[in-house]
């Protein structure tokens, strides 16, 4: 019986200890969340607009200039950039970004897959040891952008995909992410990149009208890629409120855990502990008993 008090004894001192990490884990990343939703929720309406309007550039102008980054091609090489974190302990967040990549190339890209044209540039550690282990193929230039998150690396990442898609190596470009929304909820998403998509007017809609200055071929030359730039620095933004976010919420539930789990390795120890009282108890009762016999 005494072996059995320790031992609850040790696991109560070890669920402590737990707790106190997940307590100290949840306030850090509560910390960090601050500053990094403050910079998507500055960023992102800036960066919207950007798309949109380019978006808009591209549909009203494709027909009369020619536009590289724009150019829609068949679908034979593709790249994937899906955005993970460098670190776990945050919940399915990693898991759920690498299900949703898979989920696209065996839904959307099979064929292209099984030809061996589906390329993925993971942005996060978690993602990089995800697909090495399934032996996709990667480019691993850029997995290590958590370790500085700059706009200056980012825009390196950016860069990489746009010449590529420029030397015609990959025909589209998409990005896999997830989209924050608040501490607790986070939107996967999964949006193209190149070509850049063209708005389709809708029945009765005028077709947007823009008066260029200078020329509107030296604006999108100048524009274009810093517009993209803006586009994947988001993304990288969002995941890394999501991620924070996510692993705040986590290491909640996990703290709230120890607490239930404290709770029943208490009551299992006074249950051991009044069993052994009363174990002694009637040893004593009755050797007092066999002495007055």
């Amino acid at each position: 019986m005494s072996g059995q008090l320790k031992e609850v004894r040790l696991r109560i001192k070890s669920v402590i200890s737990t707790q106190q990490i997940t307590k100290a884990m949840k306030m850090v990343s509560a910390a960090k969340l601050r500053r990094a939703q403050d910079s998507i929720l500055q960023m992102r309406p800036y960066a919207l607009q950007l798309q949109h309007m380019l978006s808009n550039i591209v549909s009203s102008v494709s027909s009369e200039l020619s536009l590289p980054l724009a150019e829609v091609r068949p679908a034979e090489r593709i790249l994937l950039i899906p955005i993970t974190s460098d670190r776990g302990l945050c919940g399915a967040y990693n898991a759920n970004v690498i299900k949703l990549t898979k989920q696209i190339i065996q839904e959307k890209y099979a064929q292209q897959h099984k030809n061996g044209g589906v390329n993925i540039m993971p942005l996060g550690k978690k993602g990089y040891e995800a697909f090495q282990r399934t032996g996709n193929k990667m480019v691993t230039n850029y997995w290590q952008i958590f370790s500085d998150l700059s706009f200056d690396n980012v825009r390196q990442a950016a860069q990489y995909a746009q010449q590529a898609f420029l030397n015609k190596e990959y025909d589209r470009v998409e990005l896999v992410y997830s989209q924050f929304k608040n501490a607790a909820i986070f939107n996967l998403t999964h949006e193209p990149y190149l070509p850049i998509p063209q708005i389709k007017a809708k029945g009765g809609d005028k077709k947007t009208d823009f008066i260029f200055e200078p020329s509107v071929g030296e604006l999108l030359e100048e524009l274009m890629p810093k517009i993209l730039n803006t586009q994947v620095y988001k993304a990288v933004l969002d995941a890394n409120a999501s991620e924070h976010g996510a692993r705040m919420t986590a290491m909640d539930k996990a703290s709230e855990n120890a607490n239930e789990l404290l709770k029943n390795l208490k009551l299992s120890y006074n249950r051991a502990r009044q069993a052994a009282i009363t174990t002694e108890l009637t040893e004593i009762v009755s050797g007092a008993a066999a002495l007055q016999g």
